[in-house]
């Protein structure tokens, strides 16, 4: 089930201030380099949990309802569901309600449970069903802190290794403080 980022985060869990201090830079010639690092370090971070930091909407896009009426959340944590809606074979639209959905946003990964009868059936055969999330633990100072020292971590040896290329494998520091929040895929 694929989910589309609707509206990114307003800012990062790391302000360019913190990041500087971190980094022990005093000058501002970087401070474009470091806020882009910083983006990219929370983006590593997100994609290793499956977990957003900073409060985001992301759509989620189905072809059919599932059988056990229950929809796992591929973003987490789970905040609420802004929109529901079903599309027509023309693509037309048809928006739900949000009352005919039940959210457990306490458990990682959140759930989605609805009724099938308070549900239309798309007339669309794939991505006929779109669901609008808010996820994220909310502003910077929600973030849990493992997650904000491996973004620090993350940052530091991208600023400090800038020419070298980056592999896909995550430092065992990093991935040592972020194992507790990683939402494993089934």
């Amino acid at each position: 089930m694929p989910a589309i980022l609707l509206e990114p985060p307003a800012s990062e869990p790391l302000s360019l201030a913190e990041a500087k201090n971190f980094l022990r830079v005093e000058h501002a010639a970087d401070d474009a380099l470091i806020g882009a690092l910083i983006a990219a370090a929370r983006g590593a971070v997100e994609a290793a949990t499956r977990r957003v930091c900073i409060t985001q909407t992301w759509r989620i896009a189905l072809d059919r309802w599932p059988a056990s009426a229950r929809i796992v959340s591929p973003v987490n944590p789970l905040r609420a569901l802004v929109a529901a809606r079903v599309l027509a074979a023309d693509g037309t639209p048809s928006a739900l309600g949000t009352d005919a959905f039940t959210l457990n946003t306490v458990a990682v990964p959140g759930l989605i449970a609805f009724e099938r009868a308070n549900v239309a059936e798309p007339g669309r055969a794939l991505a006929g069903i779109e669901l609008d999330v808010s996820v994220g633990y909310g502003e910077a100072a929600s973030v849990p802190a493992p997650l904000v020292q491996a973004i620090r971590l993350l940052l530091a040896r991208a600023y400090e290794q800038r020419e070298r290329v980056a592999d896909d494998k995550l430092p065992d520091d990093v991935a040592r403080l972020i194992a507790p929040f990683r939402v494993l895929s089934l």
